[in-house]
């Protein structure tokens, strides 16, 4: 489906207007085509006779009127809307009109409706409206967020380098300009993030827990740490003494902000599930769980895989990657095979073990590419999370964005 907005060459808001009316194609043209700011296309016919030849790639708004008393006028009008998604915004003048046909025009999703005679001024303002309203939500939905969610199935797994050096890749994924990344820190209790990295967490959730309502754009960049590559950072002092839960709306409505102020957002997630962790599954667009090359590592990250499906449902599906992998040629211990059968279609990789190097990397705060370009874990993460060239040729293009609606 085509969503994002089309411009014309000529930089005018392209009107097109499809009537059979003659008196209402010489109004369309008495109110739009005098105007040096728009370009105005007038196509003779019904939507059931023009259909599908129906060009509307440089339009600004249409404006198509239909006889709905007729139920072919309806259906070619409802195959149009299938076609063209949400842009250009389309506006229905119809002459007959009831409470049937305003619900049947509601479920195709056109921009608006009205009934004839139509005032010139109506007709402006309608056009105006309806275009604004498209091109904000167009604009909002190319902007949101893509959710990276990062999960251990056991403690001490690699969970939180995993997902530092995942942000730091999406933060240099684009090869003109640094992406806006953030990397949030959700273990409230025993976070390392801010650590890894070597920044003051700056997260208060007591000072906003009794006024949710007050986090907003200002007050988030107040409690945002920066990296010096550009990394924006929110993590919570360490509390190792404390152990508490706070209220779900505050945490939801934190994430909610941060999803709509960045281009990508990674998550680095506790163990223990808490009551907004569900939200937090469900918003993501890639959940990858964190395991270790044992038995009991195995299978615990196949018993989270089976309680993430049941509890999602047609959520994100979750992958496995398997932390710290050592392929020996002679042992007999797991090998890659043991894995994939007992994960099945749930695991995604393995990231090789190169434990100097992750050590030197803590120890400096710095992106692991800065020690060692092109090392294996880096290269491992790269065909994991970004997009490949070959991929690119076929047509699937950048990153998709998807809308986040965070579920209570």
């Amino acid at each position: 489906m085509r969503i994002g907005r089309q411009h014309s060459a000529m930089g005018k808001s392209q009107v097109v207007v499809l009537t059979a009316d003659a008196a209402f194609e010489e109004q369309a043209r008495a109110t739009f085509g005098t105007s040096q700011q728009i370009g105005l296309t007038v196509v003779s016919g019904t939507i059931g006779t023009i259909g599908e030849s129906l060009l509307l790639d440089q339009a600004t708004v249409a404006v198509i009127d239909l006889d709905a008393s007729m139920p072919g006028e309806m259906e070619a009008l409802e195959r149009l809307m299938a076609r063209i998604g949400t842009w250009p915004p389309v506006i229905v003048v119809t002459q007959s009109f009831d409470e049937t046909v305003a619900r049947t025009l509601l479920q195709m999703r056109v921009a608006d409706f009205m009934v004839k005679p139509v005032s010139p001024v109506e007709l402006v303002r309608t056009c105006a409206r309806v275009t604004t309203t498209a091109t904000a939500t167009a604009n909002a939905e190319k902007t949101e967020s893509e959710i990276y969610t990062f999960l251990p199935a056991a403690g001490g797994v690699g969970v939180t380098m995993l997902a530092v050096q995942t942000a730091m890749l999406l933060l240099n994924s684009s090869p003109r300009s640094k992406t806006s990344t953030c990397l949030v820190d959700l273990d409230f209790q025993h976070g390392a993030c801010a650590d890894y990295l070597d920044l003051e967490p700056r997260l208060n959730l007591s000072e906003i827990e009794t006024r949710p309502e007050r986090l907003d754009r200002q007050l988030l960049e107040v409690m945002l740490s920066h990296h010096p590559s550009g990394l924006a950072v929110i993590a919570a002092p360490n509390r190792p003494a404390e152990m508490r839960s706070f209220d779900p709306d505050v945490v939801t409505r934190l994430l909610d902000l941060v999803s709509t102020n960045f281009d990508y957002v990674v998550f680095d997630m506790p163990r223990t599930w808490f009551s907004w962790t569900d939200s937090v599954l469900l918003g993501s667009n890639k959940l990858f769980i964190i395991s270790e090359m044992t038995v009991p590592g195995l299978r615990h990250a196949k018993q989270l895989v089976e309680a993430v499906r049941e509890r999602l449902g047609d959520g994100p599906k979750p992958q496995v990657i398997i932390n710290r992998f050592v392929q020996k040629m002679f042992s007999s211990g797991l090998r890659k095979g043991d894995i994939e059968q007992v994960l099945g279609d749930a695991f995604a990789c393995c990231i090789p073990n190169d434990y100097g190097l992750v050590r030197e990397a803590i120890d400096r705060g710095v992106p692991l590419e800065e020690i060692k370009p092109g090392n294996n874990i880096t290269m491992q993460l790269k065909r994991l999370m970004l997009p490949q060239p070959a991929a690119k040729a076929a047509g699937e293009g950048a990153v998709k964005k998807f809308s986040l609606s965070w579920a209570r």
